[in-house]
């Protein structure tokens, strides 16, 4: 009876072992009928990516714009098929720019997912830079310091806030604004953001002979009177900004009302089509935004379409982040049919056909990337921008994608 009953239980271990080389609706580990691998985040019908944005904190407005970028892409990209025969879901949190909120969160949503569309912050990413690397799980961090590309786990679309300080420098010389010799101040948030677009402005200092002065603040310091006094009484002929958008507010409204009126530069993250609603207003002028990805109203195509989307689908105010947002998506999609055509759905066929995306393209909402160098940031070039009342989603850009000769030569912290 007792052999009986231990053959009947050896049965049932082989049948749940056969069963599991299957995807079941958990995402569990296995293979389905066509021998495409899977793992966590991937159902016989669905691909779950993870999407931890800032909904409530500092950067929430971008955050929203972001996150609505990426649900167009999600729409669209199942619109066409999907990838393997399965469609893609977004699973959506808010960390509201706090790391400790986003480490409580992680757990909760990181069983459910594939990889992450978004990770936005900084800080966050900072937090969880270990996580993503432990759990093998591939990230585009809405954060863009090259100090992250260490991890092979992150995928940063579009170029790093170092380089976008050389090429706006760049430009800002080109047009005359600067000159060799000259001072310049760079406020910036004491933190991965900060210190990275940082060693963009001393790398471009040193090869023009600048002085930097340098001036840290917090995430929640909201008047920086007292800083832009303070820069010019140190002569500074231009500010460039690594802040939130509410301190760039601040400054340009200082720049103005003390008279300095010097040209301000700032990092992507910096500008909020809000501040043209704000006192600010009328100190914007002086305001130039360097980012790898196209203003909301680029005149370009696939920017005009995913535009149009946009205005059908949503009632807020567009922003920089919306077209980002549908980019990081179109990477996505490509990596994701990548590991498709590798019958490899899991987390280390993400990993390995990230490696092996070496032209990824987003019609030119972000310049051409290439991720297979260890280390290196996946583009070098931006649009230079400036604010604009009249034109969706606040900016419209003065210069086309550019790469300066000083970012050309420029060596990212973990560049082999």
């Amino acid at each position: 009876m007792k052999r009986t009953h231990l053959a009947a239980a050896l049965v049932a271990v082989l049948a749940l072992s056969a069963c599991s080389t299957k995807a079941n609706d958990s995402g569990a580990a296995g293979s389905d009928s066509s021998g495409v691998k899977t793992g966590k985040g991937v159902t016989a019908g669905d691909v779950t990516l993870g999407v931890m944005t800032d909904k409530s904190g500092v950067f929430k407005n971008l955050g929203l714009g972001v996150t609505q970028g990426n649900e167009l892409w999600a729409k669209d990209f199942n619109a066409a098929g999907g990838v393997c025969g399965r469609q893609v879901k977004l699973e959506e949190v808010d960390h509201g720019y706090k790391a400790d909120t986003a480490k409580t969160l992680y757990p909760q949503i990181e069983p459910k997912v594939l990889g992450f569309v978004q990770l936005l912050g900084s800080p966050v990413v900072a937090a969880l830079k270990q996580n993503l690397a432990s759990d093998k799980a591939v990230a585009a961090p809405a954060s863009w310091s090259s100090e992250l590309l260490d991890n092979p786990y992150v995928m940063i679309v579009g170029t790093t806030y170092d380089l976008e300080m050389i090429d706006g420098l760049s430009y800002l010389q080109e047009q005359g604004l600067i000159k060799d010799g000259d001072t310049i101040g760079h406020v910036y948030i004491d933190g991965e953001y900060g210190k990275n677009g940082l060693r963009g402005s001393q790398f471009y200092a040193k090869k023009h002979n600048l002085s930097v002065k340098e001036v840290k603040i917090t995430s929640t310091d909201s008047d920086l009177t007292n800083v832009v006094t303070g820069l010019k009484g140190a002569g500074v002929k231009a500010i460039a900004l690594t802040t939130t958008p509410a301190q760039t507010g601040s400054a340009v409204a200082a720049n103005k009302a003390l008279g300095l009126n010097v040209p301000v530069l700032g990092n992507n993250p910096t500008f909020d089509p809000a501040l043209l609603k704000s006192p600010a207003a009328g100190a914007l002028d002086k305001l130039t935004v360097v980012a790898s990805s196209v203003p909301f109203s680029a005149d370009l195509p696939k920017a005009k379409d995913v535009a149009a989307k946009y205005k059908a689908t949503y009632k807020e105010t567009p922003n920089g982040g919306v077209p980002y947002g549908y980019a990081v998506g179109e990477v996505w999609g490509a990596v994701l049919k990548k590991a498709c055509d590798n019958k490899d759905l899991t987390r280390d066929g993400i990993a390995a056909a990230l490696k092996q995306t070496t032209s990824a393209s987003t019609d030119n909402l972000v310049a051409a990337l290439d991720f297979s160098k260890p280390g290196t940031p996946a583009t070098r070039q931006v649009y230079a921008a400036t604010p604009d009342a009249t034109a969706e989603g606040g900016v419209k850009y003065v210069k086309p994608l550019f790469e300066a000769p000083e970012a050309k030569e420029y060596v990212a912290p973990h560049q082999k």
